[in-house]
């Protein structure tokens, strides 16, 4: 099996205001478009990679990402495939977090123990090793179904798990070599 070519889009500036208006708990943030802002950056980026020759399109199902691939796929003609496992991460899988103060405050827990529970330890938040099995899982079964390069619209905690990298700006790319004899 070949290597392929994967870029890990960010997807663009979130509007959380219809969220947080409405008072939304939890998942229900994830319903959170782009701003204009966000759009533009969609579209910067798609202009930015038309030259890759990109043949595959997938994205996380959270409509901040679907947004941001659905202006991308247009731009590059591109049709857009979902998958679950590219979602964000979770700070609290009970889907019971009302606030922004009770993310921050997983996040915050989650830092302190550089992204893993302790040992012998479960936290409501899914650990850093978790994103990045189920994100491997959702690449690798994207990318057995083309031979050319894969935009995946996903979120900061994603390319954070496959890269390292903790600052990817919404908007922004990270490059990820899939070498299934490595990831498998």
């Amino acid at each position: 099996m070949a290597v392929t070519q994967i870029y890990l889009v960010r997807h663009g500036q979130p509007d959380y205001e219809p969220v947080d208006t409405r008072a939304l708990p939890g998942p229900a943030a994830d319903s959170a478009p782009l701003t204009a802002v966000g759009a533009k950056q969609a579209e910067e980026l798609a202009d930015l990679l038309s030259g890759i020759g990109a043949t595959y399109l997938v994205s996380s199902p959270f409509t901040r990402a679907l947004h941001s691939a659905a202006i991308i796929g247009h731009r590059l003609a591109l049709g857009v495939r979902v998958d679950y496992d590219l979602r964000d991460w979770l700070p609290d899988h009970t889907g019971s977090w009302r606030s922004l103060a009770d993310v921050r405050a997983a996040q915050a827990e989650f830092e302190a123990y550089d992204g893993e529970w302790p040992e012998g330890v479960q936290r409501l938040w899914e650990p850093l090793s978790r994103v990045r099995e189920r994100a491997r899982a959702a690449l690798a079964r994207h990318t057995a179904s083309t031979d050319g390069p894969v935009l995946a619209v996903t979120h900061l905690m994603v390319i954070r798990a496959l890269t390292g990298e903790t600052g990817t700006a919404h908007g922004a790319h990270e490059y990820y070599r899939y070498d299934p004899a490595e990831n498998g």
